[in-house]
């Protein structure tokens, strides 16, 4: 398996253990809305309630970003080799390497490290459609692109 694949079978985990997570939540908070019973203290049950349909909402709006991601994800073929970055590339630079995807954060494959960002964040943004030796500035600090991959 190529380190393409790898970073992409790293973001596909990730994804779904984010799912299972926000699914889990989803159903916790569906149980205590269920059991939640009216007690004498009507106003602590109604505020008890409000705040469980409130972790309810962030819970959805968390699949949604979730299905996004796995959007993303399935736009990306690993075995597209481009000189120009684009969704699904790597970019070494000279600092780090970066793998357009989605957001991920920091990913290790064979004991190199690839930050995993989504194609809209603001590094991300920069990084789209250069090319090798083109350079780029992002929090003060000047980066060379080295390959592209």
């Amino acid at each position: 398996m190529n380190i393409k694949e790898e970073l992409y079978k790293l973001c596909e985990l990730y994804i779904s253990k984010r799912l299972k997570t926000v699914e889990e939540i989803i159903i916790s908070h569906q149980k205590d809305l269920q059991s939640e019973t009216k007690s004498s203290a009507g106003d602590k049950h109604e505020t008890g309630r409000a705040m469980l349909q409130l972790e309810m909402e962030k819970a959805s709006q968390q699949l949604s970003g979730i299905s996004q991601m796995k959007e993303t994800l399935a736009k990306i073929n690993t075995e597209t080799v481009s000189t120009i970055a684009h969704l699904g590339s790597i970019v070494t630079t000279s600092t780090i390497s970066y793998f357009i995807s989605v957001s991920v954060g920091l990913l290790t494959v064979d004991n190199k490290k690839y930050f995993a960002i989504s194609s809209s964040s603001p590094i991300g943004k920069l990084i789209l459609g250069k090319k090798e030796g083109d350079f780029f500035e992002f929090n003060g600090v000047k980066n060379t692109i080295k390959e592209i991959f």
